[in-house]
């Protein structure tokens, strides 16, 4: 088997708690990834609308323009200050997610943006799948009511390292996007999201550790920290999933940054041990990443 995780490397999960001053949103991350990156991190995590806060109201209003690339400061003050954030710290910096407005169809995004220690724009990544739920006497939420959905699996190679794929919040309700991601060579998927407190309970965990079952791959999710003063309330509780589907560390639902150290050998012996990649049966079923 290739190495899927050519060396070591320290992930940081960064928990933030955000509200409506997007200058000072940035400004606070920009202090706790540099903080994650001073304690060894070499990847580092940020939440979904982490600059922000979460809603449909708040799309439009916080939206900003990325495309064509690189955008300027005024069009995204965001891309701008990530890119120096990753510079800064010389860490690869998944920046979360932030609204995204495409002035030539006029449509909104959720999307995030990859970058390299140099600042480099590596990957962006629209939200495939759009949070349109309807528990009764619980929760209803339509993103469609105001979003676009994006249409690619978002892989990123890292040089050092090997390959992460990056989706956000309810794309990891769909295994057929992790598997995908997976078979082509992931060490690690990570989801910036925002499970709120019906689904988080129930689900957050539960689908972290699904992820990684199915794939036998670390699995990351990143969320905003908690605020029940907000319109929406983050369940937290960021956590990484090893490839056994163990949970390595968790945060609980205030402002955090959690850390693990992934390496390839726990990789190689999961799949080993339970050899699922040489058992699949793609004579009965097909093979979802062709």
């Amino acid at each position: 088997m290739t190495d899927l995780l050519r060396k070591p490397v320290k992930l940081a999960l960064v928990q933030l708690a955000s509200g409506a001053d997007k200058n000072h949103n940035l400004a606070h991350a920009r202090e706790k990834v540099l903080s994650a990156a001073s304690k060894g991190a070499q990847i580092i995590v940020l939440p979904e609308c982490f600059n922000s806060p979460y809603g449909c109201d708040y799309f439009p209003s916080y939206a900003e323009t990325l495309l064509p690339s690189p955008p300027t400061k005024e069009q995204s003050p965001s891309f701008h200050a990530l890119s120096a954030m990753a510079a800064e710290s010389k860490a690869y910096l998944v920046g979360g997610s932030i609204p995204e407005l495409d002035t030539e169809t006029k449509k909104y995004y959720n999307t995030s943006l990859t970058f390299s220690p140099e600042g480099k724009l590596l990957a962006t990544h629209r939200k495939v799948h759009l949070f349109d739920i309807d528990i009764p006497g619980k929760i209803t939420f339509k993103e469609s009511e105001v979003l676009s959905p994006g249409n690619q699996v978002t892989i990123v190679d890292l040089p050092e390292y090997g390959k992460i794929a990056i989706a956000i919040c309810y794309d990891i309700r769909f295994p057929e996007l992790a598997m995908i991601a997976a078979r082509k060579g992931c060490f690690a998927l990570i989801y910036p999201g925002a499970f709120n407190t019906t689904t988080g309970p129930l689900h957050w965990k539960l689908q972290g550790q699904a992820r990684a079952m199915d794939n036998q791959v670390y699995v990351a999710l990143c969320s905003p920290a908690r605020d029940m003063s907000a319109s929406y309330h983050a369940w937290g509780h960021s956590l990484v999933c090893d490839p056994m589907a163990a949970v390595m560390v968790e945060a609980e639902e205030a402002e955090d940054t959690v850390f693990a150290d992934l390496e390839n050998t726990k990789i190689v012996d999961t799949r080993k041990g339970i050899p699922i990649y040489g058992q699949r049966r793609f004579d009965v079923y097909s093979d979802v990443s062709k």
